[in-house]
């Protein structure tokens, strides 16, 4: 009984395999692959699903913008070559991958994500161009060093307004602010409005969390965090 159960299983596999043939297969490169990829291809279709306002402040050279979020991205994409690659990018990975999702359902076949977003690409130092009339307002390192000599426990809040992680742990970083007042401050770095910054401090993911006590890195975090790993590191 176990045999035919196996070879059934087998069976099965390979109906599905061959079967998706023709569907294309998650490709999620590094910003260095997604360089090397994109400048090998002849007129790239390369797109940006950000916001207009965030793509003027920087994109990869060529880009297109699609807002993900906006309401003519099927309209849009429609018009790209399905028989040929389509790369995507936006800030960090999220918005990237479900319109990739979108558009491998779409029926493009190979659809070539940047894995951790414009983030990465510029914590590898790779080119990007912005709007002519876009000026440059990004916190200097300076300033920044500023902030963090306090008497006070410094919280610093590395976010983007399209970053879910981020929302999520607003509300309560808000909460802390306010109930802690009189031992930490609280700063919230936008990293799309200092990008300058993120590369001189090396974030290149998001959210980030640092806390400085005497003007000292005493934590640093990646990633989402709850409320009370964070009270952990103010004590």
């Amino acid at each position: 009984m176990k045999k035919i159960n196996l070879g059934i299983l087998v069976l099965s596999l390979l109906f599905f395999i061959n079967c998706s043939n023709g569907q294309n297969t998650k490709t999620n490169l590094d910003a260095m692959a997604f360089n090397e990829m994109v400048k090998s291809t002849t007129n790239p279709q390369l797109i940006d699903v950000r916001t207009a306002d965030e793509f003027s402040k920087g994109h990869l050279m060529n880009a297109l913008n699609i807002d993900w979020n906006g309401n003519e991205f099927d309209m849009l994409t429609s018009k790209l070559k399905k028989e040929e690659a389509v790369f995507v990018y936006c800030l960090s990975g999220g918005r990237s991958s479900a319109a990739a999702a979108q558009l491998r359902q779409s029926g493009f076949k190979n659809v070539i994500e940047l894995n951790g977003g414009i983030m990465k690409w510029r914590g590898a130092n790779l080119p990007e161009t912005t709007a002519a009339s876009v000026t440059n307002t990004s916190m200097s390192l300076a300033d920044f060093q500023k902030l963090t000599q306090s008497d006070k426990i410094v919280l610093v809040d590395f976010y983007a307004d399209w970053c879910a992680p981020c929302k999520k742990m607003k509300p309560y970083l808000m909460e802390i602010e306010k109930e802690m007042s009189a031992n930490v401050i609280l700063v919230r770095i936008n990293a799309d409005d200092n990008q300058t910054l993120c590369k001189e401090l090396k974030i290149d993911a998001l959210p980030v969390i640092q806390v400085y006590q005497k003007n000292q890195l005493t934590w640093n975090q990646t990633g989402f965090v709850d409320k009370a790993t964070v009270l952990q590191h103010l004590k």
